[in-house]
């Protein structure tokens, strides 16, 4: 099954009333600016909640939304490998939010509110300046780390793909609270 192609951000703002927005960004993400209406369920979760985006798809159009287009992309296709249909957003929030349309702001802070791309750049840059740095003082081998920081980022811009970020947001603070997510389960059932 072959996903079909991501909506505009002109044509999702006229739509917007029509669609059930779901956010694959982690909530530290979420929490910086959302589409209006749009429900954060992180992307390492949508395998476990596909019954429940199955019913939302039986009722309308989904939209999955990220930071730039690539999470989204990926959830479009997890979704359409079963048999749920959904449309990403071309370009993602930053896309929404350089047209001019209003991102909404959840009253509660996350726990983080740094993008991932803003976490990835401080963990590379400090694994690459550890790694020169002891180099340096403990042992020329330890450069190596520079190396296979430098060579994870060469990857991630040819696939698109950032394991760092995927270990990112494994992390405590880039989670959702058990709560927050049967919240956000209960809306989406709710729509």
């Amino acid at each position: 099954m072959t996903t079909p192609t991501p909506l505009g951000a002109a044509e999702a703002r006229t739509r917007l009333h029509e669609l059930t927005v779901i956010d694959v960004r982690t909530p530290g993400e979420y929490t910086s600016g959302h589409l209006p209406g749009a429900l954060n369920i992180p992307l390492d979760h949508l395998r476990r909640v596909l019954p429940d985006l199955r019913h939302a798809a039986d009722r309308g159009d989904i939209l999955v939304v990220c930071a730039s287009g690539a999470r989204s992309a990926n959830a479009c296709e997890l979704l359409a490998g079963n048999g749920i249909p959904a449309r990403g957003l071309d370009g993602g929030t930053g896309a929404w939010a350089a047209a001019g349309h209003e991102l909404e702001h959840p009253t509660h802070r996350s726990r983080s509110g740094w993008a991932m791309e803003r976490q990835v750049r401080l963990t590379a840059g400090t694994l690459v300046l550890l790694g020169l740095l002891l180099g340096g003082l403990v042992h020329p081998a330890v450069r190596l780390l520079s190396a296979g920081v430098a060579a994870g980022l060469v990857i991630s811009a040819l696939t698109g793909a950032c394991g760092l970020a995927a270990l990112l947001a494994k992390l405590p603070h880039n989670r959702p609270r058990a709560d927050a997510l049967e919240h956000t389960l209960a809306a989406l059932r709710d729509r």
